[in-house]
């Protein structure tokens, strides 16, 4: 079964990977290497989801947005590799908008960690980093970053 097709049988698809609003790129490929700029978790309307999480937000909410991040993530690499079945993921650096006594961080980053799994099969497993921010840009609940191998 291909990566779509775990996708369609999951419910889920792919988001439109948004426009840069500096000067920056949603990813970069470098040899075999597919480094992918920080995604957040849009909502129906093309906003993000808002909020300090620990006392605005859930940790089951935030789970779902890191989750989110994880599929904004995917698009974002399927428009510099387009058969995401060659990916195999490597890093993620999940950052969680987070009360300051909030301590669940890697709880929320298993959201994209756990699609990537679901997805990807053993490929999806990586190495990570969950930690919690003090803020993050327009104040999103997660904000993660990936880096992939591309298999030939």
């Amino acid at each position: 079964m291909t990566v779509l097709e775990r996708l369609a049988e999951l419910g889920l698809s792919l988001p439109d990977v948004p426009t840069p609003v500096a000067n920056y790129l949603p990813g970069k490929r470098v040899g075999d290497l597919l480094y992918l700029s920080g995604q957040g978790p849009r909502n129906e309307q093309g906003g993000y989801h808002l909020g300090k999480v620990g006392s605005d937000v859930s940790v089951e909410q935030a789970y779902e947005h890191a989750r989110l991040a994880g599929l904004a993530l995917l698009a974002a690499a399927q428009s510099l590799v387009p058969d995401l079945d060659r990916l195999e993921a490597v890093k993620l650096l999940g950052m969680v908008n987070a009360f300051p006594e909030f301590g669940q961080h890697p709880q929320v980053i298993n959201g994209c960690s756990d699609l990537f799994v679901q997805v990807l099969g053993e490929r999806g497993r990586h190495a990570r980093s969950a930690v919690g921010m003090g803020s993050l840009p327009n104040n999103m609940t997660v904000e993660i970053e990936a880096i992939f191998k591309i298999h030939d």
